[in-house]
């Protein structure tokens, strides 16, 4: 390679990586359908809605990456958890749009909610405003067995110190996670929903064996151990609660 087409593929570079962290950050809705274990198998009816029906509409209105989730380790389960990701909130108005005047999709929808039960108990959504350091969702390269994954919500006592947060997350942790094996699916800031001020991030683990390894490994890495000592950042001064859920892909997934 000559000099001038090191120093081409060296801007070139640079360019991309610039475009890259100034992107608008997408929004991702949550939407969990709570099911009941029942005679009429509200999971199963629900499971085969979304896949082959909800997430073909949802992608040919232009959203996605859309990840379909069951849990494994949680509370309130059964439960299907579908997360839809829009490159703006205009995006996301012209995709609502469009599978409105979807027929294939209204008439599949009409006959879901038909019968004598519901398909689900309640129905609870969130809308997240991802992370300016991670913009998008990022649903990595599955292999050959569908991965673990874990989400996560962080609750802060005010919005000053969920800033706080999302700044420690953005300037090192994320990149510790990476250090660790995690995988990051999404980073976000909820801007509608329960138990606000939160956010909400996923990571995704080749095995369950695997995520308890990656944490381990976390809890003692030397990044980490400096960071959460630093004044101002330890959890009891900018976190009030931690939730978490193990969930395991389901059936139409676009994240596995």
């Amino acid at each position: 390679m000559t000099r001038r087409n090191a120093l081409i593929t060296t801007a070139a570079g640079t360019s991309a990586l610039a475009a890259q962290t100034t992107k608008a950050p997408s929004f991702l809705e949550l939407r969990y359908y709570y099911m009941r274990n029942s005679r009429t198998n509200q999971t199963q009816r629900t499971s085969e809605f979304l896949a082959g029906t909800y997430v073909p509409a949802i992608k040919r209105a232009g959203a996605g990456p859309v990840g379909i989730f069951n849990a494994t380790i949680a509370a309130e389960s059964p439960f299907a958890l579908v997360a839809t990701s829009y490159p703006s909130l205009a995006a996301m108005q012209t995709a609502l749009e469009k599978l409105a005047a979807d027929a294939v999709y209204q008439k599949a929808h009409k006959a879901w909610n038909s019968g004598v039960e519901m398909p689900y108990v309640r129905m609870e959504s969130t809308l997240l405003r991802c992370f300016g350091a991670m913009p998008t969702v990022d649903p990595g390269t599955p292999g050959p067995s569908p991965r673990t994954f874990e989400l996560r919500t962080y609750e802060s006592d005010n919005e000053a110190t969920l800033q706080k947060k999302i700044r420690m997350f953005e300037d090192a942790e994320i990149d510790i996670f990476r250090k660790c094996g995690m995988h990051p699916v999404f980073f976000a800031e909820a801007i509608v929903g329960p138990k606000l001020p939160c956010l909400t991030y996923m990571l995704a683990y080749d095995s369950l064996p695997g995520r308890d390894k990656a944490w381990s490994t976390f809890g003692s890495h030397p990044d980490w151990l400096k960071l959460r000592a630093t004044p101002g950042l330890s959890d009891p001064e900018i976190v009030s609660n931690i939730s978490n859920a193990i969930l395991k892909p389901g059936s139409g997934s676009e994240i596995r």
